[in-house]
């Protein structure tokens, strides 16, 4: 999981048709603080991260964080309401949260969970891989997880993922720069697939693409 992982997405126009996506956050629509986000595996155990980078992995926001747990499964970090995002290749899976948030969850095998179905922390999403639904490329299982602020409902069922890393990513994506996850601060390096993760309690600082235990 390095830097091979980039997308191949390509430019495109920045409009989305056809698939029920605001363009942009209405006037009225609010979005509430950063939650309380776990990592998205059981803590205790190691794992590879590849660093922060864009949804593509060459330009725009760094909303991406490329994880790989040693148990190899996925799960969610926040109660919320799934979404299957199905494409011609089978479906990747999106969860909206309270206060506008949507985290994204891409490559996974072996989906375990239903469109619409609402889960809690902790529930098993699936499991790593290199599944490419809606186009990109990968090598080596991780899952490619994404944060996206999204106060209106959107549906990106079909889109494919070279719209999604960017023009989508342009409008909804937030950077990882700054989140704190599962009790690790994630801070953006200068380069793409860059960046460190500090651990908030013993101050313990993991240069990525690097491995840490993810300690509670």
């Amino acid at each position: 999981m390095t830097k091979r992982y980039v997308r191949g997405a390509g430019l495109v126009a920045a409009i989305v048709l056809g698939v029920g996506l605001a363009a942009a956050p209405g006037a009225a629509a609010e979005v509430g603080p950063f939650p309380v986000l776990a990592l998205p595996f059981k803590a205790g155990q190691q794992v590879y991260s590849a660093g922060i980078h864009s949804d593509d992995g060459s330009t725009g926001v760094e909303n991406a964080l490329d994880l790989s747990p040693a148990d190899k499964t996925v799960r969610a970090p926040l109660a919320g309401t799934v979404h299957l995002q199905h494409c011609a290749g089978g479906d990747w899976v999106t969860i909206d949260h309270a206060g506008g948030w949507r985290t994204g969850y891409y490559h996974m095998e072996g989906i375990k969970v239903t469109d619409g179905e609402q889960v809690e922390a902790g529930d098993v999403l699936g499991s790593t891989g290199n599944a490419l639904p809606c186009g990109g490329s990968s090598t080596g299982a991780h899952v490619h997880f994404t944060l996206w602020t999204l106060p209106d409902a959107a549906d990106w069922d079909g889109l494919a993922y070279s719209q999604v890393s960017t023009t989508v990513a342009a409008a909804h994506g937030e950077p990882i720069d700054g989140k704190t996850l599962g009790g690790w601060l994630f801070t953006a390096g200068a380069d793409q697939y860059a960046g460190t993760a500090t651990h908030l309690s013993d101050h313990a600082v993991t240069q990525l693409p690097g491995r840490f235990r993810a300690k509670i």
